[in-house]
Order: structure tokens, then sequence, then C-alpha cells
């Protein structure tokens, strides 16, 4: 494989400077993304990553079933998820976005923050230790570069304004960097993704949805379609109020892109 940032590799110098890489070492975790294009081939985004900043911006881009997908890739990446809801001096009901990231996020971390007014940031003093990797992912405008210079103590990445319309930035990060921070923290900053296509099982996505899992457990059939079959609990759940009909429609849909990867990676697409 090709080295990504956060790899660390075996360097052979040639003078002047410079070095060729000879291998890439062994990977501890490698956060990955479906690549564009009509076949099933994955782009690893980071490597080595101990833990995942998943940036959304409470400025009109707050997007649950987003983050849903976000904590699905780390998960499926071995790697610890935060929740961070960036911006929060411009959201006008902020405990009501914090008590639903808190939900979706079950049992994980949620920081909200505002890295412009240092509101919550020192909430992540704990979270950035020395010595580990910290990747920030979020789609193009959540506020990643703001709060990467929040956490430098300095301006080491360039921000941009975002569109009112929609909360959208350019991508003023066009290439995936590494900082080492002076703790001795490593932090990975990645361009804003406008659309994230999974690659990940389905421990993954059942993982991220436990209780959609553990609610598919109590069917009275072990192959359930949750769509017609008697004794559903899944849908009995859906009629008494106890399961939100987003988180499942977006779970159903979750699981439609890992039957595809799968049909198209192990059969269409494998060694013959």
């Amino acid at each position: 494989d090709l080295p990504v940032v956060g790899d660390w590799v075996a360097l052979r110098a040639i003078g002047g400077g410079e070095a060729v890489v000879q291998a890439v070492l062994p990977r501890r975790t490698k956060f990955s993304r479906r690549a564009a294009g009509t076949r099933e081939d994955e782009q690893a985004l980071a490597a080595n990553v101990d833990t995942a900043l998943l940036v959304t911006g409470l400025d009109g881009d707050f997007n649950p079933r987003r983050i849903e997908r976000y904590l699905t890739l780390a998960i499926e990446a071995g790697v610890e998820p935060v929740v961070v809801l960036s911006k929060a001096d411009l959201c006008a009901d902020l405990a009501g976005a914090v008590r639903e990231a808190t939900r979706i996020a079950r049992g994980r971390r949620v920081a909200a923050i505002s890295s412009l007014s240092d509101e919550g940031v020192a909430a992540l003093d704990g979270v950035i230790a020395p010595r580990r990797t910290f990747v920030l992912l979020g789609s193009s405008g959540a506020g990643k570069s703001t709060l990467l210079n929040r956490l430098a103590g300095e301006e080491r990445l360039r921000t941009g304004t975002v569109r009112e319309s929609d909360s959208r930035g350019r991508h003023t990060t066009t290439h995936r960097e590494l900082t080492v921070l002076v703790s001795g923290a490593i932090l990975i900053d990645t361009p804003g993704m406008r659309e994230l296509q999974l690659w990940a099982g389905r421990e993954a996505l059942d993982e991220t949805f436990d209780e959609i899992a553990e609610l598919a457990t109590r069917c009275r059939f072990g192959d359930c379609s949750h769509r017609v079959e008697g004794g559903c609990a899944v849908r009995q759940a859906l009629e008494a109020g106890e399961l939100d009909p987003a988180r499942w429609e977006n779970y159903r849909k979750l699981q439609g892109e890992i039957r595809r990867h799968d049909y198209q990676y192990y059969v269409l697409d494998a060694p013959q």
C-alpha cells in the first residue's frame, strides 16, 4: 500500500536531504472510506489514529444522520470517536443539540465548543493527550481548522468563511496534514468531505446502532426483514414511539450500502 498521513515508514536516505520510502510499517488502525467511482475501492484517509474528533457545526449544518455515518466509520477503524459540536455560540438551542448528539453517541464523549470564544474548548484538554494521534473529520466549514489552530495555540492553518444559505464552506484545507502540538499530541486535519461513502462492516453498524441490533434479537423470526413479519420487535418499537423513525431509516440506508459493498467487493470484483 502507498503510505497515507499517519503512517510509519522505512526510509532509505539518498542524500541531499531526500529519502525513498522502502516499506510501510503495519498499521494499528486505519480510517477509510469508499473511493469515488463505480468500483468498490477503499481510500485510506489516515493511519495509526487513536481518536477521531467528529466535528459538526451548529450554525445550520447540524446533521444527526451524518454523525451516525462518521461514528460507524470510526468504530470500523478501531478508533475512539469523540463528537465535537462546533460553533456553539451560533446555536439557538444548544441544549437540544447536545441532547440529540448524546443520544446518537450512545455513551461516547460529546463536546460542544466555540473555538472563537473558547467556550467548552477546555473540555477537550483532557482528550488531546501527548503521544497520541487524533484526526479531525467533518464537512467543509465545520470548523476543523479553527479548532486545530485553537488547540495549537497559533494560526497553523488557514480558515475561511461559510455560506449563509447552507453554512457550508470552501475547502481551506486541501490535503491531509499532520501537526505536532507543543504537548506532544499529533493532530491530523483533513479536507472537508461533502460525501463520505461508507467503508465498514455489519458489526460496526450494529455497534453504532446497538439499540436496533438488540431489538432485532427479540424478533420472532431470526431472518426478520422488519417489514411485514408478525412478532417484529423493531416494528413494535417504532409503533410505540420507542425508536426514532429517522434513525431507523438511516440504519436501513447504511445497511443497504454495506450489502451493496459486500456483493460488489466479494462477488463481482473478487479475484478469479
